[in-house]
């Protein structure tokens, strides 16, 4: 649209001093934030620019949005990293400010249509590292398909910006890093499920 425009274009003028870089490694644009998909309208323009010029494009969201909005830059994105911070409704109420419903919801389109899904979990000491929302978490994800990975993230390494995605209040403060014993422990569980895993990323 015409009002876009402007920053469309300074927008593309950075993405594509890179071009080379991607050309060269296989590499190309991530959209995360905040979430992109709040400004679905724009993000939806660059990425049909991306989309003729070749350059591989990849979506970090939480997934906490209409799914109109994901349908609108659904075709348009290669590789999805999608959040899955906690399984149970209420804890997810309790900690993140919102119901999860939506998000699960999404993910499951989302992965019906076929598209490539890492899935990424904050793992955050007390709070979603027990061996029941892990359990929930294996048994949710095992009913997908195209979940190509899952990254096991040590909450500490997110820092808090990126956990803000919800734009709710930081209820996360004070929390302790889960140890590499606990990390390790938990990517068993998902490796003697079958699901490819890594620590990070």
């Amino acid at each position: 649209s015409k009002e876009l425009q402007p920053k469309l274009a300074e927008f593309m003028k950075e993405i594509q001093k890179d071009e080379i870089f991607y050309e060269e490694s296989g590499g190309g644009v991530t959209f995360s934030g905040g979430e992109p998909l709040l400004q679905v309208d724009f993000l939806s323009e660059v990425l049909d620019i991306c989309n003729k010029k070749n350059i591989h494009t990849t979506l970090d969201t939480s997934g906490y949005t209409k799914w109109k909005n994901i349908e609108k830059i659904v075709n348009k994105v290669d590789l999805f990293l999608y959040d899955l911070k906690l399984i149970d409704d209420e804890k997810h109420k309790k900690y993140i400010g919102v119901s999860n419903k939506l998000i699960l919801e999404n993910l499951k389109k989302l992965s019906s249509l076929g598209k490539r899904i890492f899935v990424r979990m904050p793992i955050i000491a007390g709070i979603n590292d027990d061996n029941d929302h892990i359990d929930e978490s294996i048994k949710f994800i095992k009913t997908l398909n195209n979940i190509e990975q899952v990254n096991l993230i040590p909450y500490h390494s997110m820092g808090m910006d990126k956990y803000k995605r919800l734009n709710m209040d930081y209820k996360l403060s004070g929390m302790e890093k889960p140890a590499d014993e606990k990390m390790e422990e938990l990517k068993e569980k998902f490796e003697k499920e079958g699901i490819k895993v890594k620590i990070g990323g």
